[in-house]
């Protein structure tokens, strides 16, 4: 057989190959695979962390920045400014921020965004550390409020937060005065808060003003607790002098308001939530007692009533019991003569009635029977101020109470002025009624008979006479001493008898010398008495008329 016959075999005995496809992933594709699993991680991570965004509007974005301005909490990052932009309008800006998460339970619409920067205001310094490190904005969460994405920022800082221990109380006062926000709060002279916030009524007929009390002393607020404008200096002159009180020198630049209990009342209970507190003018203001009760009446002054303001008391023997309302001038056609009208208003409840209840209308007809009458006094002499004096005249001429019009017309006096002037007047006319002529010319004849009798030779014999006479008297006198010596040794030696007697009745131990003992003791205690009265009526008075008190 050939090589190729003996070295080969059939067809059917050559094996066939199997081919099998391998499909394993590459390991290639696993880059990619967990680069998208690590960025799907990093982006739910993000978003799960990712806090509420904001908007806040504010006037204007002075120092802000974007992606570099923070939002601070007690100096703590909570947030940054992603975008500004200004409103379709141009009047604000709108700046968005995003907060981290877990600020959501506090963005309602109590809290407060504002600006902090550099600030230097009366009473107020506040943001200098942003001079080197920026402006920020600063909140003031509060979880009380309905929740919101959306606020208007604050163009000042607060002056409290809400976290902030202590209570707000809203006062009422007829005019602002000199009060700022930051003016000091003080309770007996020493600060316990400060003035928030004011702003005018709705009715423009008095100031709403916010004042914030620092613990513990928010709780010396109680019901009856009285507020009064510490504001500049209270000068007021008395009988002891002149007293000056104010509350302390910043007070006296930047104005101040001070609170206290009156003097006379406990410490009430604590004030109601809404309760709104008037303001004083003045810690004097404040101890005055209010009359709900008045009563008008119409006076007619015929003379001058300069010095006479609207506000000047109506007095009853020194005690104020109104004071007048208004002060006019008006011009009597019938008699061509000007007369002025001064409304005054009474506060019947300054008075006690005793013995009875008050008749009203009958007593007043009487006491104006009796004599009362209204009369113009001057108040001071260093200012002219006058005030209306109601008193009982019982000289005054028979007069009555007028009720025609609106308002009951009380009679009056001329003031002590216009009487003086009367009583000059009236002894200018008499003086001019005198013949000071006639009674000059008898002067002179008086004089030109004396100066003749003067010089008379009579009045020089008369004269020499008289020198005779003195001789005469002179040697009389010497004859007289020696007998009127002897008379008085005499005398002398009586007395002494009786000076003898009377020692042995007035010795110590009789009835006489004990008699005039008691009797110089007694004199002794009355002197006493008489000069303590004395000294008690030098300090009091007003003790004559009223009696000791």
């Amino acid at each position: 057989m050939s090589e190729r016959g003996a070295g080969s075999s059939s067809p059917d005995a050559i094996p066939e190959a199997t081919v099998q496809t391998k499909r394993n992933i590459s390991i290639v594709w696993l880059i990619p695979l967990v680069a998208a699993i690590i960025g799907a991680f990093l982006a739910w991570k993000a978003i799960s962390e990712k806090g509420p965004t904001i908007t806040i509007h504010f006037k204007n974005a002075a120092g802000l920045e974007v992606d570099k301005t923070k939002l601070r909490y007690k100096n703590v990052e909570i947030g940054q400014v992603t975008n500004i932009e200004l409103t379709r309008d141009i009047s604000s800006v709108i700046v968005t921020a995003e907060l981290r998460k877990g600020a959501e339970p506090y963005l309602t619409d109590n809290t407060r965004f504002w600006v902090v920067r550099a600030r230097v205001a009366a009473g107020e310094v506040s943001g200098l550390g942003t001079l080197f490190s920026g402006a920020y904005i600063g909140i003031d969460p509060v979880t009380e409020g309905e929740p919101t994405r959306s606020f208007v920022g604050l163009e000042r800082p607060p002056l409290f937060r809400t976290d902030e221990p202590g209570a707000v109380f809203q006062l009422r006062a007829n005019s602002l005065g000199s009060l700022e926000r930051g003016s000091p709060l003080y309770y007996r002279r020493f600060k316990v808060g400060q003035v928030t916030d004011y702003e005018m009524a709705e009715d423009g007929r008095s100031v709403a003003i916010q004042v914030f009390v620092h613990a513990p002393h928010h709780e010396r607020v109680r019901e009856n607790t009285v507020f009064w404008n510490a504001s500049g200096l209270d000068v007021s002159l008395s009988a002891e002098g002149v007293t000056v009180d104010t509350e302390s020198f910043v007070s006296v630049l930047l104005g101040g308001v001070s609170f206290d209990t009156p003097r006379a009342q406990k410490p009430g209970s604590a004030p109601k939530k809404d309760q709104v507190f008037d303001l004083y003018p003045s810690r004097s203001a404040t101890e005055e007692r209010i009359y709900t009760e008045k009563e008008y009446y119409l006076l007619y002054f015929a003379g001058s009533v300069r010095g006479l303001t609207v506000g000047a008391p109506v007095e009853v023997r020194g005690i104020k019991f109104g004071e007048v309302v208004d002060v006019t001038l008006q011009f009597d056609v019938r008699e061509l003569e000007p007369r002025i009208p001064v409304l005054i208003m009474l506060e019947p409840e300054r008075i006690e009635v005793i013995g009875g209840e008050d008749p009203g209308q009958s007593n007043l007809d009487a006491l104006v029977a009796k004599g009362l009458r209204a009369q113009l006094k001057t108040g001071s002499l260093l200012t002219g101020q006058l005030y209306v004096d109601i008193d009982i005249h019982p000289d005054a001429e028979p007069a009555q109470v007028v009720y025609e019009g609106p308002y009951p017309v009380l009679p009056t006096l001329p003031s002590s002025m216009e009487e003086l002037r009367a009583s000059l007047a009236g002894t200018l006319a008499k003086i001019e009624k005198l013949p000071l002529a006639e009674i000059g010319a008898h002067l002179n004849n008086t004089l030109a008979g004396t100066d003749k009798l003067a010089n008379s030779p009579a009045l020089a014999e008369t004269v020499d006479s008289l020198n005779a006479t003195v001789k005469d008297m002179r040697r009389l006198v010497n004859n007289l001493d020696a007998k009127v010596v002897r008379e008085t040794a005499a005398t002398l030696n009586q007395a002494q008898a009786t000076l003898v007697s009377l020692e042995s009745s007035m010795g110590p131990n009789s009835t006489l010398y004990t008699q005039l003992n008691e009797l110089l003791s007694q004199l002794a205690d009355a002197a006493q008495s008489i000069r303590l009265l004395a000294d008690y009526l030098e300090r009091h008075p007003e003790a004559l008329i009223s009696g000791k008190k």
